[in-house]
Order: C-alpha cells, then sequence, then structure tokens
C-alpha cells in the first residue's frame, strides 16, 4: 500500500463517529484477536478477529453493502488491509480502512474502552444510576443464608457458567427467563429474591427487569456478584444443577405476559406480524433476527431464518450478535414475555427493535440449528489421521493447530504447535523447519482457510487433516493437553477477571472499579443514545 494507490478508501474517524451520531447503519470492526481489542477499542468497535473472518462475516454482517469501516494492528504489522481485502472477496462492496487507525481514533479524541461487552456494561451502570436498582452486599446475603429466611437466589449466567461456580443455595434462570419463572420459584410474595451473576451487568438487568415487570416480591442485585462474594472471603459452591420448572403456571404466565408487555411498550419496542418482515429490510437496512428462548426450545422448533440469541446473553453481548450499530432487530418468542423483556432492553440501548405479533407453533416448522453461512474453504492436500501418524513416527512432518487456543489446552495432537491463523509468519519463526506442515483445528474448516495463507510463507509442503483433531481423536490415537508448544501467544481470548475460580483479587477489585467508572467514559464518547426508561 502506499499513499498515492490505496487499494482501499480511507474513513477519518470523525467521519465514523458522525455517522454514529447520525444513527446510520455502520460495522466499525476490530480485526485483531480477542486480548488486544479487549486492552482498548472504541465503544461501538466488534470483535472480529481475522483469523476468522470467512466463517463469521456473512452471519454477523448480513448486508453485503453494509457500510465496513476497518482497523486492528498487531506487533506493528496492519492486519486491516488483509481483512479488507477478504471482506472485498466474500462480496462486501462498501470497505473502507479507518484512516491512521486506533492511534489516530484516539489523537483525534475518541474515547477507547478497555474489556468486552462494553456497552452492554456501561449501559447496566447507566440502568443502576438511573433507577436506584436495589442491592445487597454479600455479607447481607450471607446472612439471610445462615438464618434460613425466606430467600430465593437466582443466578442471571448461562447454565454453564453457573455449573462453574454459584451462591451457595442458587437456582440458575438465564436473565431472559427471570421475569417469565420467577413466580415459579418464589410464588409467595413476601419472599425475597436476590439475583446475581459473576460481576455487575446481569444482576443489575436481571433485577431491573423483575421490578419493571411488576414483580410484587423484594428483590435486589447481589452487589458485584460471585466477584463481591470472593472479595468478602465467602465460599462459592460449584458443580451446582438447580434450574427454574419448565412449566409455568397460567396465571403467573399472565401476569408475566402483562408486565412484558407494559415495560417494552413504555421503551417503544415495535410490534410486526410474520408477513411483515421483508418490509423490513428495504430500503437497504440490515434485519437480524432472533429467537430469545433457550437453545433447547429452539432447536425444538422456531421461525425460518431466525437465529438463537438467548435473551439475557443477546442484553449482555449485542455488540458480538449485531455488530451493525444502527440495525433492524426482530425478536421472537412463544410466551410473550422473553421477547418483550428483551426488547424493551435493547430499545433502551438505542436499538430499533421489533417484537413478532402472532406467530404459531405451526409457523416454528424450522428445526435444528442451521449451520452457519460461510464459503466454501479452498481446496486443500489433506492427509488421514493414520497417514499423519506415520509421518509423526517418521519425524516427516510438523503439526500447526489453529484452534483455539482453549480448545487446544484441552486436546491437541502430540507435538503439535498452536499458532493463530493470522499470525502463522510469526508462527514459523518459532516452529523448526519441516518438509511437510500439517494443518489441523478441531473439524479441518478453519485449517482449510488456513492453509492457503500457509502456502504462501513456506516451500514445505502443506497439507490439511482430514476431519481434524476430532477425526485424530476418534480414530484412537493419542492426544495430549496442557500449553506444550506454544508458537505465539495465546492472545485469541481475553481472561475475563469475573471468570473462573483462580483469579487473583487484585485483578477482580480492579474490574469493579473499571466498571464504576464506565459512566463518565459514557459521557465523554457520546455516542451511546442509551436512554434509561
Amino acid at each position: 500500500m502506499t499513499d498515492h494507490h490505496p487499494p482501499f478508501p480511507v474513513t477519518p474517524s470523525l467521519a465514523v463517529r458522525q455517522a454514529l451520531l447520525d444513527r446510520a447503519e455502520i460495522a466499525l470492526i476490530d480485526v485483531r484477536e480477542e486480548d488486544p481489542f479487549a486492552q482498548q477499542h472504541p465503544l461501538w468497535a466488534a470483535n472480529f478477529p481475522l483469523s476468522r473472518i470467512e466463517l463469521d462475516a456473512w452471519t454477523r454482517i448480513p448486508r453485503r453493502d453494509t457500510r465496513i469501516v476497518v482497523y486492528g494492528t498487531h506487533d506493528g504489522e496492519d492486519l486491516a488491509p488483509r481483512a479488507a481485502a477478504r471482506l472485498r472477496a466474500l462480496g462486501y462492496t462498501d470497505v473502507s480502512l479507518l484512516d491512521g487507525g486506533l492511534d489516530a481514533w484516539i489523537a483525534a479524541g475518541g474515547e477507547v474502552f478497555r474489556d468486552v461487552n462494553v456497552p452492554s456494561k456501561s449501559f447496566g451502570e447507566l440502568v443502576e444510576a438511573r433507577r436506584h436498582t436495589p442491592s445487597l452486599s454479600a455479607p447481607e446475603v450471607q446472612a439471610l443464608i445462615d438464618s434460613q429466611a425466606d430467600v430465593v437466589i437466582v443466578d442471571a449466567r448461562r447454565f454453564d457458567e453457573y455449573q462453574t461456580m454459584n451462591i451457595p443455595t442458587s437456582t440458575s434462570l438465564p436473565g431472559a427467563e427471570l421475569v417469565l419463572r420467577i413466580r415459579e420459584l418464589a410464588p409467595d410474595p413476601r419472599t425475597q429474591v436476590i439475583v446475581n451473576c459473576a460481576g455487575r451487568t446481569r444482576s443489575i438487568i436481571g433485577t431491573q427487569s423483575l421490578v419493571n415487570a411488576g414483580i410484587p416480591n423484594p428483590v435486589a442485585a447481589l452487589r458485584n456478584g460471585t466477584i463481591g462474594w470472593t472479595l468478602a472471603g465467602q465460599k462459592l459452591a460449584h458443580g451446582a444443577s438447580r434450574r427454574a420448572p419448565a412449566q409455568v403456571e397460567a396465571a403467573n404466565l399472565a401476569q408475566a405476559r402483562e408486565g412484558a408487555r407494559a415495560i417494552a411498550e413504555r421503551a417503544g419496542v415495535r410490534r410486526i406480524a410474520l408477513d411483515g418482515l421483508a418490509s423490513l429490510t428495504a430500503p437497504a437496512r440490515t434485519v437480524y433476527r432472533f429467537d430469545v428462548r433457550t437453545p433447547e426450545e429452539y432447536a425444538d422448533g422456531h421461525l425460518p431464518g431466525f437465529a438463537s440469541a438467548p435473551g439475557g446473553q443477546l442484553v449482555q453481548e449485542t455488540d458480538h450478535q449485531a455488530p451493525v450499530r444502527g440495525a433492524r432487530i426482530v425478536l421472537a418468542d412463544d410466551d410473550g414475555v422473553r421477547a418483550n423483556m428483551t426488547g424493551s432492553w435493547l430499545a433502551q440501548m438505542g436499538w430499533e427493535v421489533y417484537v413478532v405479533d402472532g406467530a404459531t407453533a405451526a409457523d416454528r416448522a424450522e428445526r435444528g440449528t442451521p449451520a452457519p453461512q460461510h464459503p466454501a474453504p479452498p481446496e486443500v492436500a489433506t492427509v488421514a489421521p493414520a497417514t499423519l501418524a506415520g509421518w509423526l513416527d517418521a519425524g516427516d512432518a510438523a503439526v500447526i493447530d489453529v484452534t483455539t487456543s482453549a480448545n487446544y489446552v484441552k486436546r491437541h495432537i502430540p507435538g503439535a504447535w498452536f499458532a493463530i491463523r493470522a499470525q502463522l509468519k510469526q508462527a514459523l519463526a518459532v516452529i523448526p523447519p519441516a518438509r511437510r506442515l500439517v494443518l489441523t483445528c478441531g473439524s479441518s474448516l478453519l485449517a482449510r482457510f488456513a492453509a492457503a495463507d500457509l502456502r504462501g510463507l513456506t516451500d514445505a509442503e502443506v497439507f490439511v487433516l482430514e476431519g481434524g483433531t476430532a477425526a485424530w481423536a476418534a480414530a484412537g490415537l493419542p492426544v495430549e493437553a496442557g500449553e506444550t508448544r506454544l508458537a505465539v501467544p495465546r492472545t485469541d481470548r481475553y481472561r475475563r477477571p469475573y471468570e473462573g475460580t483462580d483469579n487473583a483479587a487484585a485483578a477482580m477489585q480492579a474490574y469493579l472499579d473499571w466498571e464504576f467508572g464506565l459512566i463518565a467514559q459514557l459521557e465523554r464518547d457520546g455516542t451511546h443514545f442509551f436512554d434509561v426508561a
């Protein structure tokens, strides 16, 4: 790339900011890996790692003429031109580079944020400040448990997060399920309900959801979640499996539906019938369609064209699920509660939100989970697991695993090197030379895309393992675990201070301090359009 003949147009930081202020559709994408993205990025930047761009783009940015602005530098290399070229090859027609990248954004006075899912986390802090969401400290909740008080503790995170660590006696009730099912767990209106998550956001949004929907019980968030619990020196439980009843009594459903619809109306959620959906895509509008029920319900039958996005997580991870800011969002359920509650929060976050009304069980005719859309992988030379085993025994090949680092640590082919696809050049400087290089990942899909990159970097023969590491293990061949051979650092995932059970107290406290500062950052940024109802 030269200054005189740039292969892609550039968009100044101020033009991106103006698009956000105009509420026009724009996707500002950061193509670094998740960890560097989490260190600093603009509020509405979406993490879109170059390593996975072919697998993610068509799902996350469905309209090919969407305005896309790309940035991202790793170790002095500007990744944006490579990403833009791939996006153009995928059919996107309006792709530009952020002029000067993130440095220019900062130099122009643009605010940058730390961590992931920042729009949702900063919104949660604003909700608590504006609505004075009630909360109780960890010692206060522990005292209620110890005294066997009439209290129900519900965990608003995903079930797998709840199983990892939970407040003793708590029950898993992910965010979108709270208003629908809480009366089954706390039928007596005098029962104290406490909502927790790992940190703050889902506790605040969950608690305020119950308040907004008119639940008669006293409700409070566990202040600072499992982080606050741990910092107070209190013991967490592990491996719990308590869940709310699957069935909801008719009277409870009616009350939940009435409360959810009222808050959705107040927040400005719109209604649409199935036969009106096509009108939302014109003129030239991006429309995300989400089924906000549980993944199990979704698989049993859903509206064609709708993706599974459980409502609590959708509110928590909107930047991932809907990276095109200014797009329209359509929500569906089968109960009149979960879509309205989810929609009420998304509308308050500045999205144009619709809830499908009038759909029947017959309309939910699509079953299972549709395969993600992506282009056909390149044609590559492949090797069977048994043949590769022979090559390795003969010392005739090196294996490069481009799966996620978390999956690599769980299991990989003995001797395999972990590498991030976008960093294969750096990886080759560490991996000893070999006559044959064999790429693998979980299924071999990402490895096939990586093979085209690798061929341009080496004179070695390049192969892809047929069926990936899953096929190797299925053939009964040995695997190993751990960080045995890292050709590049594990920057593909940011280690969240609130997940897992071995985080340092200082890191947890620093995370809470960061969250408390988000409202001031929102005010400086000025592009959020959050309007707490």
